[in-house]
């Protein structure tokens, strides 16, 4: 085994369990999951907050979610192209918001810049909007807004649904209609 994919090793046996003791987590326990000696983690991390700065590095990473949503066949109908998108950026969410809140609750604090941050949030923001924009382009022509404004407004309400304490959190399937067709019932919408 590489030096790298020894490390990718340990960093996805850590990541769960950071999700869940935060920086409590003790390498006797990522050695225990990964199947390796405890001796093992320090030849390839220099200590434990390497590994948990690994970890958060994984987490953070959001280029997986962006193979995934850009791998959704365009062919599928607009809805189940939607409902796939909503589900990989979920599950990405879910576990980035899952690894920062236990740790943060725990104690630890990776800081760096504040401007580089912003830049980088802004970055992955671009790139999220611009592979949900792609889903709509086969149906571009019966949209009533630029596919790039509603592939926006899709992950404006994919983040809000990520929100711990977002009140009434819909479904996916219930999320999507409620993008495509509205808030109003059927046959009801558009009445004064």
């Amino acid at each position: 085994m590489s030096p790298e994919q020894r490390r990718a090793m340990i960093v996805a046996a850590a990541l769960p369990l950071v999700a869940e003791y935060g920086a409590k987590v003790t390498t006797s326990q990522v050695a225990r999951v990964a199947g390796i000696g405890e001796a093992t983690i320090f030849r390839v991390f220099a200590d434990k907050e390497e590994l948990l700065d690994a970890v958060l590095a994984e987490a953070l990473r959001h280029d997986v979610v962006i193979r995934e949503i850009a791998s959704i066949p365009l062919e599928e109908p607009l809805a189940d192209r939607l409902a796939e998108a909503a589900e990989a950026l979920s599950a990405h969410l879910t576990r980035l918001i899952s690894v920062m809140g236990a740790l943060h609750t725990s104690g630890y604090r990776h800081e760096r810049p504040a401007p580089e941050r912003m830049k980088g949030r802004e970055q992955v923001v671009a790139e999220l909007q611009d592979a949900v924009s792609e889903l709509f382009e086969p149906d571009e022509q019966t949209l009533r807004i630029p596919r790039e404004q509603a592939g926006s407004m899709f992950l404006g309400l994919l983040f809000s649904r990520a929100r711990p304490g977002a009140v009434g959190a819909l479904g996916t399937a219930e999320l999507v209609d409620t993008f495509l067709y509205g808030a109003g019932s059927p046959g009801e919408a558009g009445r004064q």
